[in-house]
Formats: C-alpha cells, structure tokens, sequence
C-alpha cells in the first residue's frame, strides 16, 4: 500500500453527489487508437507538437457547493478546480469523481476560452474515483481524446501529463513530462485534511510531475494517445524523507471499462465485491525467473490479511489464470471480473503455485473504502 494525496481540487471538498443518468442506446463510440506506447517520441515528434494536439482535448473544470466549514471563517461557498477529458462530440467528459464530489454547480471550460459552459453530472463511481459530466449545450467540433492500450505500458515509457494545476489559469493548462515510473501500483487514497479515500488499484505511477488540480487530466503516451487519468500524488513518505516525483493515473483500460455504466447514471457510491489480492501481469522475464507454468496470468503479489483471498489460501507468488471458468490473462481482467460480481458471491480460482495446479472457492466481501 502506498499513502497518497489524491491530486484533485485546488480548493475545499464538497457533500457527494449523485448522478443523473443518461440515454445509453445513443451514445457514441469513444476513440481507441493502435499505437504502442514507448520510450520515445512516436516518429521523431516533437513534446510540443504532441501537446497541440491534445489540448483542444482537455477542460478546465469548476465544481461549487453550498457553504461548509471549508469555506473559510465567512462562510463562503467551497469551490474545487479540476481537470476532464472529452471524450465524444456530443459533449461527454470524464474526470474523477473527487473533482466534483457533491457539487450543486459544475462548469468547464475548453482550451483556449474563457468563458465557462454549464455541465450536468451523469454519473459517479466513487470507489473508482471516476465520474462523467456532459456540457449542456456543447458547442461544435468537439475534439475527443484517443485512448491508448495501458495494457502495453513499461517502465521507462515516456509519458506527458496534462491539466490545471494548482488552478492557476481555466483554459490554459500545465504540461509535464515524464516517465512511466512503475504499473500495478495500489494506492490508499486520501483527503487532503488526511480523510480515508479509495483504494485504488492498477494505478499507473509517473514521474511526470502532478499537482492539485490535475486530476481527471489525461496522461498521454508518446503518440498522444491517453494512456491514464492523473488521479492522486504520494504526500509523505515514512522517517523523515518526503515523497517526490511519485504521481499516479488511473489506466486507461480501467477507464474505457466504465463509460458505459458512468452512462447509466453510475454506481451512486454501491461497493465493489473485493478479494483480497494485490496482482500484477506476469512476464515473460518473471517466467523465467522463477520457473512459472504458465505464460501469462495475475501474479499474486501480496495477499490482504483476513481477506477473501487469505482465507481460501491464495499466497503471493501464485499465478491465477482462471475466475469462474474465465481464463485471467491480466491483472486488469481479474480485477475487471472481481468488481463485476455483487459482494458474498462464491466464485472458483484456478492457480499455479509452483509447477503445482490448483482450485480453490472464495467467497467475495466488500471493497474497503467502497
């Protein structure tokens, strides 16, 4: 587990919302690309020219709510400053769901502009950190993101973060760059006044520098394609050394997975089914470093104690590669599979531990933080 700031609102928190809905049956395709991430520049290009080409893709979010303790000794109304993407022409835009925790005013502002448009929240997932906005009168030639294959990114990757940090300007994002710094991250989520958050898990971690106000900002990949949504900045370390350098994105695989229920209005704050496991891809190096059957699957990389998962005897070091009679090829896909069932729900993992293979039932629980 990794202590985080989630990296969200330059301003104070506010009560929760709930999403409204939308009509699904109409909705538009979101735009996946087929580039492959990498260490460098897709074709020789240029940091700037693959920022011009994204920034038509980014807004500028401002969240407002009734007034709260937050909102200083007058009593004013909290206010939070964030990021989203677009994702369709039809006006959809995506960010996380701490941006707009609760706000009974939401509006965004395009690239460029400055003069702000009325947006509608459709709908929240609270335990992903993720939430879709639609702008109510959405002018023409939207231009949306294209989202990349996460699935493929490796450490050392380059990556460019964008957002409005800190607040300081709607219209006129921050660029960072970076690299992937590591994948498969778990992260325990929190406020800023040290409130518990989510645990999120998969988290993309960069250095690629990310500061309040980023989130729901697009990660973007070496071709420009969104690979992660900036979500949350490690605070602290333990002993005396801060943490530096170290910021964290949602993949975009995890992402692209929930637009549709998003759609539908989302979760309303409904828990995830949870086993207890903390899983990373396996490769073909891990393979042959420790003599692991099978090619591809969740490698078990620690086990929550008292979890669904301890206590039907899965250790780290396994490798699943079956949930249910589905075969598990990734991380993702377990967690995808996990989180689609309802809490106390029997299910049967196949597994490797050595050159042993196993079955074994677990019955699921409920996300902490969910």
């Amino acid at each position: 587990m990794v202590s985080a700031l989630i990296g969200g609102a330059a301003g104070a928190g506010i009560a929760e919302a709930v999403g409204t809905g939308n009509n699904p049956s109409s909705a538009p395709a979101v735009r996946v690309g087929g580039e492959t991430p990498g260490p460098a520049l897709a074709g020789g290009a240029q940091i700037p020219t693959i920022v011009k080409s994204v920034l038509p893709e980014v807004v500028s979010i401002d969240a407002k709510g009734p007034g709260s303790s937050a909102g200083g000794i007058f009593g004013g109304p909290s206010e939070d400053q964030g990021t989203g993407m677009i994702i369709s022409d039809t006006g959809e835009v995506i960010t996380n769901n701490h941006v707009i925790l609760g706000a009974t005013t939401i509006t965004v502002t395009l690239y460029g502009q400055t003069t702000s448009l009325p947006a509608t929240l459709v709908g929240a997932d609270p335990s992903s950190d993720a939430a879709l906005l639609k702008i109510n009168s959405p002018p023409a030639n939207l231009q949306p993101v294209t989202f990349g294959d996460s699935t493929k990114l490796q450490v050392g990757d380059a990556v460019i973060a964008i957002g409005n940090a800190l607040g300081l300007s709607a219209g006129t994002p921050t660029v960072t760059s970076g690299i992937v710094s590591a994948t498969g991250r778990t992260v325990q989520a929190g406020d800023s006044g040290g409130g518990a958050g989510e645990t999120l898990q998969n988290m993309i971690q960069t250095d690629a520098a990310i500061n309040s106000g980023n989130s729901g900002g697009p990660l973007v990949d070496s071709a420009g394609q969104v690979v992660g949504m900036d979500t949350a900045v490690a605070a602290a370390s333990t002993g005396n050394a801060p943490a530096q350098n170290i910021g964290f994105a949602i993949p975009s695989s995890t992402i692209q997975g929930l637009v549709a229920t998003l759609r539908t209005g989302g979760t309303a704050g409904k828990a995830k089914a949870y086993l207890g496991v903390e899983v990373t891809d396996e490769t073909s190096q891990q393979q042959q470093a420790y003599g692991l059957v099978p090619s591809s699957g969740a490698l078990v990389a620690s086990v929550v104690s008292g979890s669904p998962a301890d206590t039907a005897g899965i250790r780290a070091g396994d490798v699943i590669v079956s949930f249910n009679a589905k075969a598990v090829t990734s991380a993702q896909g377990l967690t995808n599979d996990v989180q689609a069932l309802a809490s106390g729900t029997s299910v049967r993992l196949t597994l490797y531990r050595g050159q042993q293979k196993l079955t074994l039932s677990a019955t699921l629980g409920l996300a902490p933080g969910g």
